[in-house]
């Protein structure tokens, strides 16, 4: 005999036990994919004990159902908890793009800044006319001449005879 959708909508609205979730996720995590792969994943992990040694009986009893009868129901978890992992990468995103426009920039060299600036050295000042060869005036002279960093060659690809 054919299911009714009233008892499909029944079995669907209980809530779902916290461990069937922390399975989808569990599979999620271990390949990024939408419901029919996902599904295919679920069966994998299932045959062979992944997670916490469960099998499909296991995975029954906490209500996951891999069965042909049970995939409405499992198909409504998996996009609820797909959902949340997105909407929590999407919050996560938004908090570093945030943390970066924030900081600080050097105007020369465009890099971000130290948290704490690193104490310079102090580099002797002669009075004779002679060029300075140190290190660090050569490192003074290149960031001073230096405005935007460099990005290296672009080399394009052309075809012979173009």
């Amino acid at each position: 005999m054919v299911q009714s959708n009233g008892t499909a909508r029944a079995a669907s609205e209980a809530p779902p036990d916290a461990e069937a979730l922390d399975f989808i996720r569990f599979c999620h995590r271990r390949k990024h994919v939408g419901w029919p792969e996902l599904y295919d994943e679920m069966c994998a992990v299932a045959g062979r004990g992944l997670y916490r040694g469960y099998r499909a009986e296991e995975l029954a009893s906490i209500g996951i159902g891999l069965g042909l009868f049970e995939m409405p129901t499992l198909a409504g978890l998996v996009s609820r908890v797909v959902a949340e992992d997105q909407e929590r990468r999407r919050r996560q995103e938004s908090v570093r793009a945030v943390v970066v426009a924030a900081s600080p920039r050097d105007p020369v060299t465009n890099l971000p800044e130290p948290a704490e600036p690193a104490m310079a050295e102090a580099v002797p000042v002669s009075s004779s006319p002679v060029e300075d060869t140190s290190p660090q005036s050569a490192e003074r002279a290149a960031a001073t001449e230096r405005v935007a960093p460099d990005h290296g060659s672009i080399r394009i690809a052309v075809a012979a005879g173009a």
